[in-house]
């Protein structure tokens, strides 16, 4: 059972936990401006009163919501980078460094519980409201330097400037392919399965070297 799975079982039971799991199913499905704190509290069958008590307010709900779903992924993450083997040169390998920090959040598509929360993850890195993309820096930026100076590391002759805009559109991928699963299946109908982990990880890992790689 993965980290993510056991949460969710953990969670399952208690009415803070209730609300939690009914705020992800329907963040994950509407997004969350679209989902208002009386509408949870009806998904999870508690009374709003009972949000307020141990919340307070919708974000509230968000921010404790995204806590317990992240730490895993950027825990997993850390760990994952932190031992990255060198090559012959005392480089890390690229590829090796790319899979290491994509692994932790791709793994979670293949589960029920991880697709409702990378899709919520997805979502919040589009949000303009910062009490949300705070969330998002708290939990990952650590892992994202982590992977910045390990990919410096393996490319010393890339440019600063452009290895930052790599790892950005690095980051768009990742996000893209946790928030629209199925999307390439309904363009090109040949079957490629997108949320299943390792061959996500796979064709991710050779397209973003490929283009850190490029001239």
């Amino acid at each position: 059972m993965s980290k993510l799975a056991e949460q969710t079982a953990d969670m399952a039971s208690g009415t803070p936990e209730r609300i939690l799991l009914a705020a992800e199913k329907l963040f994950s499905e509407r997004g969350i401006d679209a989902v208002s704190l009386r509408e949870i509290t009806a998904a999870a069958g508690v009374n709003t009163a009972a949000a307020h008590y141990h919340f307070g307010s919708k974000e509230a709900v968000l921010k404790e919501l995204f806590s317990r779903r992240a730490q895993p992924i950027a825990d997993r993450r850390e760990e994952l980078l932190g031992h990255l083997e060198p090559d012959t040169s005392g480089r890390p390998v690229l590829e090796d460094i790319l899979a290491a920090f994509l692994r932790p959040g791709l793994e979670a598509l293949g589960t029920p519980d991880g697709m409702a929360f990378s899709m919520m993850r997805a979502r919040m890195a589009f949000e303009r409201e910062e009490v949300r993309r705070a969330a998002l820096s708290q939990a990952f930026n650590r892992t994202s330097e982590m992977a910045l100076k390990a990919l410096a590391k393996a490319l010393p002759d890339l440019p600063n400037h452009t290895l930052h805009w790599r790892f950005h559109f690095l980051l768009g991928s990742m996000v893209y392919t946790m928030a629209m699963p199925g999307r390439i299946e309904s363009i090109t109908h040949d079957g490629i399965d997108t949320v299943e982990p390792e061959t996500a990880l796979a064709e991710l890992v050779r397209f973003a070297a490929a283009g850190f790689r490029a001239p």
